[in-house]
């Protein structure tokens, strides 16, 4: 079964804009129509930027007309702070770029997620990271002055935890406080096992959070808050029915490679394999999801580097060592 309809009969959703333009781009062997994309190769990143221009590749895509960049960044695996430190210089440069802010601007950061659940946790995990300043912006030590945003933010928890819809909580600060820009920050769904904890994806078109493991909510975006809505996404997870299907093909591969073995791959039928994924997957079959036992350590090191950017990115009048100094 390949990919797209692995997709459509497991209804299993893709979070990254560059799966699924990757995914629909091999599938027409063509370039999709209403859709752009350019990439640029850095030293420790690979930034990949969609663009979803009209009504054409909104149909085609599935997502808003915007911008989806995605930084690819192997080397967070590694433990070297140099190469954090570019990559969240990276992240803040494009971050700059996507959310093109007045000095005076004030900014609200949400961490979605549920801090009890590991995978989950990335947003609450960067505000806790984070620095806010809207409480004190006016009693800001003098050499500050001038070289600050108002921030403030909150981790709102889940459906689950407060009996709330996340996006009412943060409609209702919103109504408060009034930023100019929001910036939601969450953890999503990979359909690759290579990109979890390792891909990066910003959007000018809001989030729906939950869309990833099969319980989306409701949007949080512009047209629900009434005012800008910058997406920051990592995925943590994987849906179980990729990893087996993709066993599942790498078998017939070898199968197919091999004269010994090429009878039983003529031989196979490749609508057993619907069948196959949901007997290995059962009771489960589209809601069982996978995530590296070191997630842990993986959540804490891209939660700093997000915290980072957006630290340079909205605070740009003070260097990351300032940064650092300040949070403490």
């Amino acid at each position: 079964m390949n990919k797209v309809d692995l997709l459509r009969a497991f209804n299993v959703n893709i979070d990254l804009a560059v799966e699924a333009h990757e995914l629909l781009r091999g599938e027409a062997q063509a370039e999709i129509p209403g859709v752009s994309m350019e990439e640029e190769q850095l030293e420790h990143a690979t930034v990949t930027t969609i663009k979803i221009l009209n009504e054409q590749g909104v149909q085609e895509m599935g997502r808003p007309i915007g911008t989806y960049i995605t930084i690819d960044v192997p080397e967070v695996h590694t433990n070297n702070y140099l190469i954090h430190r570019e990559i969240t210089k990276t992240l803040a440069d494009k971050l700059t770029e996507l959310m093109s802010l007045p000095e005076d601007a004030s900014i609200l950061l949400v961490g979605l997620g549920n801090w009890n659940a590991t995978p989950d946790a990335l947003g609450p995990q960067v505000i806790e990271k984070s620095l806010v300043t809207r409480h004190l912006f006016n009693y800001t030590p003098e050499e500050l002055r001038g070289k600050l945003r108002r921030v403030s933010a909150i981790a709102p928890g889940v459906l689950g935890i407060t009996g709330i819809e996340t996006a009412e909580i943060i409609r209702g600060i919103v109504e408060h406080v009034k930023p100019d820009l929001v910036i939601a920050i969450d953890a999503l769904a990979a359909g690759s096992l290579e990109r979890i904890g390792t891909s990066i994806q910003i959007s000018d078109t809001g989030i729906a959070p939950g869309g990833g493991v099969g319980n989306r909510r409701a949007a949080i975006n512009q047209e629900t808050l009434g005012c800008r809505v910058i997406a920051i996404g990592l995925p943590t997870v994987m849906n179980a029915a990729i990893i087996a299907n993709n066993c599942l093909e790498a078998l017939l591969n070898e199968l197919k490679t091999s004269p010994s073995l090429y009878q039983l791959y003529k031989e196979f039928n490749p609508k057993a394999f619907e069948q196959i994924l949901e007997k290995a997957l059962y009771p489960y079959t589209n809601n069982l999801m996978v995530t590296p036992k070191e997630i842990d350590s993986l959540i804490e090191t891209t939660a700093r580097i997000i915290a980072g950017a957006l630290g340079m990115s909205l605070h740009p009048g003070i260097s990351a060592e300032e940064y650092q100094m300040y949070m403490q």
